[in-house]
């Protein structure tokens, strides 16, 4: 459409019309996050959603509200009955940070989560973008949010021939054409459009300043971590010296894994030299 960051309004109408088009056509409407305003399980879509594809996260999203429905039902849930629930997502963390935000939700705003994006902000786990993604889509609020659906937009209406453009062009170009009176069905049709132009025209943010590849999966350091934890979540407990036995990686890697899951809380050693997922209640983490 144009190669800058100062479209006209002419621009911005026919961009508009362009996006809200595909939409109405081809919008995934049946996803369910789509179908609540309840900032908890808008929450739960938002965290399940980082790093990881909408096709994987719809069934464990539909499962994991099955077990815990509400911010209070997963405030009270023990962190290893989370930790079992979350397995196939990956990044553990996101599940012990989602734990920690219903606690720190049900314990400093009575069960109720925050609406604006500074004390959203201040939840465990929650950044700039999931906070903004909250406001917009339980509250209805303009806020200005970028991911990698909507920076492939953006990079392909406005930046067709550029490269290296910044992530501040881009968060300007999206605060100039937020629909206001809409924002929540507008983003859900920037990101619908955005994975439209993924397949259609490849991938687009590699344009962007901030483009950088995700590391390797196999035989990565966060596979050993994940193996871990989903072994963990189908025993009782693990005798430490088992591990190398069980996997087919160093031990001197297994040891580094074990000591950051501990450091993240993500696991415990008994004072039998035996691994177990957190025995652990938010009321006395």
């Amino acid at each position: 459409m144009t190669n800058n960051s100062s479209p006209n309004n002419r621009q911005i109408a026919r961009f508009r019309a362009r996006v809200w088009g595909h939409y109405y056509q081809h919008g995934r409407h049946h996803l369910p996050w789509r179908h609540t305003s309840d900032p908890y399980r808008i929450a739960v879509s938002e965290v399940m959603l980082q790093q990881t594809q909408v096709s994987r996260v719809v069934p464990k999203y539909q499962e994991f509200l099955r077990q815990f429905p509400s911010t209070k039902r997963l405030a009270e849930a023990d962190l290893a009955s989370v930790l079992r629930s979350w397995q196939g997502l990956g990044y553990n963390r996101r599940a012990k940070s989602l734990w920690q935000c219903a606690g720190m939700v049900r314990e400093k705003y009575s069960g109720r989560w925050p609406r604006s994006t500074v004390d959203l902000e201040k939840l465990p786990g929650i950044g700039p973008y999931t906070a903004a993604a909250i406001a917009a889509f339980a509250y209805r609020q303009p806020t200005v949010l970028i991911e990698t659906n909507l920076r492939t937009v953006y990079l392909h209406h406005f930046f067709p021939k550029r490269g290296n453009v910044s992530e501040k062009e881009l968060i300007s170009l999206i605060a100039k054409t937020v629909d206001s009176q809409q924002p929540r069905e507008w983003y859900w049709a920037l990101m619908d459009y955005g994975a439209y132009i993924k397949q259609a025209h490849g991938n687009r943010n590699r344009q962007a300043k901030s483009y950088s590849t995700q590391s390797r999966f196999v035989g990565s350091d966060r596979e050993i971590r994940g193996a871990i934890v989903r072994l963990l979540a189908n025993s009782q407990s693990v005798p430490v010296n088992e591990l190398s036995r069980k996997f087919d990686f160093a031990p001197g890697r297994i040891d580094t894994a074990l000591a950051r899951l501990q450091a993240e809380g993500l696991i415990e050693v008994t004072d039998d030299n035996e691994l177990r997922l957190p025995n652990t209640l938010l009321g006395i983490n």
